[in-house]
């Protein structure tokens, strides 16, 4: 279960399977995304800024991630991102620093 203990750090290529993990708790709430599948890592990895990717982690599993991704490849649409946010199942509900971090009410 996520505590106060959580740490916000920058994602690593290693994180795909537990961010993935969470990526399709998501999905299965139905309010995450409109994907019906997870995306490889190659595919994630390329639809997201490299700079711009959170892992929230307890002492002993990631809880959360947050990453950006561009709305658009026009010039005119420079630096506008959509932000993701997902949180796993086991973390949420509960009002803790991983929540305070990303902003979650």
């Amino acid at each position: 279960m996520a505590t106060s203990e959580s740490e916000i750090r920058p994602m690593k290529a290693g994180d795909w399977p537990e961010v993935r993990r969470i990526y399709l708790e998501g999905m299965v709430t139905g309010n995450a995304t409109f994907e019906t599948e997870a995306p490889s890592w190659e595919k994630w990895d390329s639809s997201h800024l490299p700079d711009c990717r959170l892992i929230a982690q307890d002492v002993s599993q990631i809880v959360g991630w947050a990453a950006l991704s561009p709305v658009s490849s026009r010039r005119v649409y420079a630096g506008v991102a959509e932000v993701s946010v997902y949180v796993a199942e086991i973390a949420r509900g509960e009002r803790n620093r991983l929540e305070a971090a990303f902003g979650i009410d």
